[in-house]
Formats: C-alpha cells, structure tokens, sequence
C-alpha cells in the first residue's frame, strides 16, 4: 500500500505563538496515525511560482490514515491553537511506492 504525504506551505505566518501552540499540538495529534515528519523548515531556495516560507512534510502508512489524522478531534485541537495566526496551503497524496 502506497504511503500517504501532507505537504504544508506556508503562505506567512503572522503570529509565532500561534504557530509554537500549533507545533506543540500537532505532533501529538497525528502519532497514534504513525505520522513521521520528513522535512520542516524554511525553502533554502524557491523556483517559479514557489516562496521561500516554511515547508513540512509529513509521512503517514497511507492517505487514508493522513486523511483520518487531519479529521481526528486531537488535530482540529491543534488548528484551533493556530488560529490566523498563518496562511497555509495543505495537500495530502499518495505516494508512488
């Protein structure tokens, strides 16, 4: 079965607190789905319409499971700490393998 991937970008971010509230939620609300955080932080660089903001990917055993993390009660916990305190953009695929 093909692994799931939430890709994050950060369009700004206008309130670190939020954010810090958010990260320190998050994790806990997506582990039980087996999420594995692969890459977080700032674009070293950007190409074409892309923007040099915060990025994370996130790594689950499937979409279905990355999709069901995202809807569980702990996670929405996690969005309501961040709040407006950032614009993002969150796609979840599947992977090829």
């Amino acid at each position: 079965m093909p692994k799931g991937y939430w890709i994050t970008c950060y369009r700004s971010i206008s309130d670190a607190k939020k954010l810090a509230a958010y990260a320190e939620l998050a994790p806990k609300a997506t582990a039980p789905f087996g999420c594995r955080y692969i890459v977080r932080g700032t674009a070293r660089t950007a190409f074409e319409a892309g923007q040099k903001e915060r990025i994370v990917i996130s790594e689950f055993p499937s979409v279905e499971k990355a999709i069901a993390a995202y809807n569980s009660p702990a996670y929405k916990e996690a969005l309501k700490a961040l709040g407006d305190g950032a614009v993002r953009d969150i796609r979840i695929v599947e992977g090829l393998e």
